[in-house]
């Protein structure tokens, strides 16, 4: 007689025994019974085990067949203790460890390692202990022992060198400096004095003082040569302004760069016009005869201007500014007279009646330059006035 029986194994499924006998019962029951074994012989065919990913941290892949790789990675704030891949070996079973990932931040301080008073000081993957007076030592556990009554008295402390301001956050130690200083190292409560003269004396460009910097605890100061004075950023020494000349009183002084020069500022001599004095830099012309077409053509103002640069300055450098108030419908136009000064000015419209005369170029000093520019004002072609401007540049023999 053929039957079938089911038998339920010890996992609570289902274990299916088809008998065809009663004599094979026995045999097929024990072979169900060995069905009854740790789950993970039910796992697909070359399957490892799955894989949890660590508390702050995440598994990259899914695959658990024999030879396939899985990857772990923490969160922002954490690194991985532990291997970073885990293969599924042949024996369907991981290599290596389980990882875990450790915040990035470890209190060396939380064991309380400064003795005698010391206070702790939490740096990169170790401590510093500060220690009170008396004191010495990686964990202020040596005392200082004074053998000689007249010890040595100790350096006073030097003004580039100051104790940082630490403070605790949330638990851990925080510490800052004043301006112009910076931390001694990182793991330093200590800190230095930036010297601003060596970290900016690369170029031009970048320093800080055109002739002399001079590195002070915190900051800096800018000096000049003997018998000149500084007038932020330049050296220089008004001997106009103080009186310190010898120009004659029909002279004009002027201020450069380490120097005064005394000019006389005559009024144009021309064959049809004459001009009269009406500053000590400008002329005017005096009025013309009707039937004078020469007078006429002649400039209506003739202007001096004076002024000084260092040697080598940064070009092209905006000089002088020319304008006059216009009539409406009237042109006007600007220009350099003769060929002289032609290679190192040049004048460009700032506006619609202003023009503006540059210096294209550095020039070594010392150097006097001379350049002539003329405003031509015009009405439907017709010229209604001329007004020149005789421009002198002083350019010093320093660069500051």
């Amino acid at each position: 007689m053929n039957y079938a029986e089911t038998y339920t194994t010890g996992l609570g499924g289902q274990k299916g025994c088809s008998f065809r006998s009663r004599t094979r019962a026995v045999a097929n029951v024990f072979s169900c019974r060995e069905a009854s074994v740790p789950i993970a012989s039910f796992l697909p065919p070359g399957t490892c085990p799955l894989l949890e990913a660590p508390p702050n941290g995440r598994r990259l892949g899914k695959a658990r067949g024999a030879g396939h790789e899985v990857h772990f990675v923490c969160e922002p704030g954490y690194e991985l203790l532990g291997p970073e891949t885990r293969v599924c070996l042949h024996s369907l079973s991981w290599s290596g460890q389980q990882p875990r990932c450790r915040s990035e931040y470890v209190d060396d301080c939380a064991s309380a390692p400064c003795l005698n008073g010391g206070a702790c000081v939490d740096a990169v993957n170790q401590f510093i202990c500060s220690c009170p007076k008396s004191w010495t030592g990686a964990t202020c556990q040596t005392a200082m022992i004074n053998t000689s009554s007249t010890a040595a008295t100790p350096s006073p402390p030097s003004p580039f060198t100051r104790p940082a301001t630490c403070a605790q956050v949330q638990g851990v130690t925080r510490c800052s400096c004043e301006a112009g200083f910076s931390i001694a190292g990182r793991d330093s409560t200590s800190c230095t004095d930036i010297d601003e003269c060596s970290l900016f004396h690369a170029g031009r460009a970048g320093r800080l003082c055109l002739h002399a910097c001079v590195n002070t605890p915190g900051g800096y100061r800018c000096t000049c040569p003997d018998g000149l004075t500084l007038t932020r950023p330049l050296c220089n020494v008004d001997e106009c302004a103080d009186m310190r000349h010898d120009c004659t009183r029909e002279q004009l002084c002027v201020n450069t760069f380490g120097a005064f020069r005394c000019v006389l500022v005559d009024c144009p001599r021309i064959r049809n016009a004459t001009y009269a004095k009406t500053s000590p830099t400008r002329c005017e012309r005096n009025p013309c005869p009707v039937d004078n077409k020469g007078c006429l053509k002649a400039p209506n103002s003739v202007s001096h201007r004076f002024l000084s640069v260092v040697s080598k300055v940064s070009a092209p450098l905006p000089l002088f500014r020319m304008s006059v108030a216009r009539r409406l419908g009237d042109t006007l136009r600007f220009g350099l007279l003769g060929a002289r000064g032609q290679h190192l000015f040049a004048v460009r419209r700032s506006d619609r009646q202003t023009g503006e005369l540059l210096l294209t170029r550095p020039v070594e000093g010392p150097a006097t330059l001379e350049v002539d520019l003329e405003m031509t004002e015009l009405e439907r072609g017709t010229t209604l006035g001329r007004y020149v401007t005789k421009f002198t540049l002083f350019v010093s023999q320093y660069e500051f």
